[in-house]
């Protein structure tokens, strides 16, 4: 849109890495995106964070907030950059936290900038806002360019006036700026991230029920889906969510609420229902196969969603760690996430990767789908029946038809859907 944006980081290789246009991160358009601007002069990466912050007049923090031993959320790294900041800006200017942080994160990031400019004998020209991020990866791009709303948290109207200023080419389509306290924005993250969660195990119950009860969790979906109260985004029954956004924010969230003696009972439900979730595949390929011991087992899928490299809590590595221990021979495909997978779950003698799809099936007893990508929405059955040992599918994401299927000659178990 114009700005001039430089982004810092501690990580020197990582900022090489920007510099030479190696992106850290898979996201369909983002190396596109960078190397246009970067070409134009508008973007640069830096180690430095007094060249960052010269002449700035808005500064985000955009570190990470991982979960502590007890679920909340580490603010280490953002009360950190607060004190940099306070180190080495020159000039007032507006302080945004894009970090997803606990209530009351953004008051504490006021309080070590007020301190930090104490020591320098400097005024405290830093209101400090909650602008909290809504963007889903593999779309993150196209979410950040045409957003559904824009929150802004902040006691200071002159920094709720910047921040419209600066949003206002992302929302002439008329999507609403929300201007709040600092604390309800905070929040709102947390309760978007929670409730967006909730679904996605709700259905995931409805549809454990539908299979013995012999009813189809899909057209179950499209009959609340129709009702306007409800909807069907995030009622996709499957393997459960993961990420690093969901099971984060759904355990800081129930730790949150411990440390203030409200208990999340909800909220924990979610999670316990999710984790629960993901072993849905293992028991329908025990129920079919039986003792796994020995039995060859293709994955097709690592990422917890398509169009991204992100494996964090991704349902697909639990599914593996749990066919290696029951000592199964699994060997997975995905169009991504290999290399970061192999870092999370090495290779050994039970567990192997390919770069081909197909060849993953060669000899297997079965395969499990965990991730949607779209290779694997039309495949080459002929192919897939002349590889495989048995020609039985376990579909943790409902991409097939079940007659179209059986039609063909697998076996085909999904989830919420009759055998």
């Amino acid at each position: 849109m114009g700005y001039e944006v430089i982004c810092q980081d501690v990580d020197k290789a990582k900022i090489e890495a920007l510099q030479r246009l190696e992106m850290p991160i898979y996201e369909p358009g983002l190396k596109e995106l960078v190397e246009q601007n970067v070409e134009q002069g508008r973007l640069h990466f830096t180690t430095d964070l007094s060249i960052a912050l010269d002449g700035a007049e808005v500064c985000f923090i955009a570190v990470g907030t991982p979960p502590g031993e007890d679920g909340s959320a580490d603010i280490t790294q953002v009360l950190k950059v607060a004190d940099n900041i306070a180190e080495h800006m020159t000039s007032s200017l507006v302080v945004v936290v894009k970090s997803t942080v606990p209530v009351g994160t953004c008051d504490a990031v006021s309080e070590h900038l007020t301190r930090g400019l104490a020591r320098r004998s400097m005024p405290h020209g830093c209101p400090v806002v909650s602008n909290p991020e809504f963007l889903k990866e593999g779309m993150a791009i196209d979410d950040f360019s045409r957003p559904d709303r824009i929150v802004v948290g902040s006691r200071d109207p002159q920094a709720h006036e910047v921040m419209r200023r600066l949003y206002a080419p992302f929302i002439r389509n008329g999507r609403p700026f929300i201007a709040m306290d600092v604390r309800s924005a905070e929040m709102t993250k947390y309760a978007a991230n929670v409730m967006l969660a909730a679904r996605i195990s709700l259905i995931n119950e409805i549809a454990n029920l539908c299979e013995p009860l012999g009813a189809d969790v899909m057209a179950v979906r499209q009959g609340i889906g129709s009702d306007r109260r409800i909807g069907t985004a995030f009622l996709y029954p499957g393997l459960g969510y993961g990420g690093s956004c969901f099971p984060k924010d759904v355990t800081a969230l129930a730790a949150l609420g411990a440390r203030h003696q409200v208990p999340m009972t909800m909220v924990a439900a979610i999670e316990e229902v999710n984790q629960r979730q993901r072993m849905r595949l293992v028991e329908l390929l025990q129920q079919t196969v039986g003792e796994l011991r020995g039995q060859r087992i293709a994955v097709w899928g690592l990422t917890f969603k398509p169009r991204t490299d992100d494996v964090r809590e991704a349902p697909a590595l639990a599914i593996i760690r749990k066919l290696v221990d029951l000592q199964a021979t699994v060997v997975a495909h995905d169009p991504e996430g290999i290399e970061i997978a192999k870092r999370l779950v090495p290779e050994s003698e039970s567990l192997s990767y390919t770069d081909e799809q197909y060849e993953a099936l060669d000899g297997a007893e079965a395969l499990l789908l965990c991730t949607e990508w779209g290779a694997y929405r039309n495949p080459n059955y002929k192919e897939m029946w002349r590889r495989m040992a048995r020609p039985r599918i376990f579909d943790g994401r409902n991409q097939y038809d079940p007659n179209e299927m059986r039609r063909r000659g697998f076996t085909y178990r999904c989830v919420g859907r009759p055998e």
